[in-house]
């Protein structure tokens, strides 16, 4: 992972997310949730130096009603010197889901045969993909609502 300059002073994070194809956002931010593998984690300024292994769920830059979100798709992430790095597959804003197509991948992704522990791990992470894009869909839904 990048190798980063000197801690900022400000009181803010820099966040940057990286896929294959682009670099999807980098930007200053006061707070920073990220889904690890095996819970959430969150970051403020002067995080302990740190790297994880991310799970399938959201990213959340900022607090409150302020927060920009994303769907990301598993991958690693690394806190040092107040800057978060965000390697991942996909990086979609959650305001660009749709939880119909999300939908209609779990459905396909339920009926898929899997007779061989390969084909069940295929299986197995895109049912958990589309569960998470659903619950994000329709929770971004929600909150455009109100």
């Amino acid at each position: 992972m990048a190798d980063h300059a000197a801690p900022t002073t400000s009181g803010t994070l820099t966040c940057v997310v990286v896929t294959p194809e682009q670099t999807v956002l980098s930007e200053s931010t006061d707070f920073v949730a990220l889904p690890l593998f095996d819970g959430e984690l969150g970051v403020a300024p002067k995080h302990s130096p740190m790297i994880g292994r991310l799970g399938y769920g959201e990213l959340r830059l900022g607090r409150g009603s302020h927060a920009k979100r994303y769907y990301i798709d598993g991958g690693f992430v690394q806190v040092l010197n107040d800057v978060v790095t965000v390697l991942t597959g996909r990086a979609i804003e959650v305001s660009h889901l749709d939880a119909a197509v999300a939908r209609e991948q779990l459905r396909t992704a339920q009926g898929r045969k899997a007779n061989t522990d390969e084909l069940l791990a295929i299986r197995d992470r895109i049912i958990t993909q589309s569960r998470a894009q659903i619950r994000l869909a329709e929770r971004g839904t929600a909150t455009a609502r109100h």
